[in-house]
């Protein structure tokens, strides 16, 4: 029996991979969306090149309602596009842009006053259990892409990357879903 968890990387194996696998495709897009079928948002996944990681420890932390959440210069960062959405079924079609780093993107609900996440400093990563996690494309490798496909209600919703140390060099951004 293959025992599989939402970390398991699934991008790149397709619908026949998948069910080659026993496994269905719900929630899973592993082709582009069509407009009738809900919202696209293309998140670009990006960092600064290899070095990106030595101003870890040396500048302020840069995650969600951190000291240096505001600092302009990210040394890596999530763009999406558009970062206003309607309601409902949303495909996010996610690229890592990076030459030499892995990242992820995970989808998680903000509250209407942001605060910070639930941050497990000697992991360097948010706790992913405790921080309102809904979804997330998994651990893409540079130049690599992947989906998910979330239904989402109005409000304001987080996209950052938990590999260690990246949310908290600057890596995630702020979308809006509007009724």
């Amino acid at each position: 029996m293959l025992n599989i968890t939402r970390r398991t990387m699934f991008a790149g194996l397709g619908t026949a991979g998948l069910a080659s696998l026993g496994l269905a495709t719900v929630g899973l897009a592993t082709t582009p969306a069509r407009a009738a079928d809900g919202s696209v948002v293309k998140v670009e996944l990006w960092d600064k090149g290899g070095s990106s990681m030595d101003k870890l420890g040396s500048e302020p932390m840069r995650g969600v309602a951190m000291p240096g959440a505001a600092m302009p210069n990210r040394a890596m960062g999530i763009t999406a596009t558009p970062a206003t959405i309607k309601a409902g079924v949303v495909t996010f079609e996610a690229i890592n842009t990076s030459k030499e780093m892995v990242h992820e993107m995970i989808v998680a609900a903000l509250p209407a006053t942001p605060k910070a996440l639930p941050y497990i400093a000697d992991e360097q990563r948010v706790d992913e259990e405790k921080g309102e996690h809904l979804g997330e494309v998994s651990e893409l490798a540079p130049n690599a892409t992947g989906a998910l496909r979330i239904t989402l209600k109005p409000g304001k919703y987080l996209l950052y990357c938990n590999v260690p140390g990246h949310y908290a060099l600057g890596m995630w951004t702020e979308i809006t879903v509007t009724p």
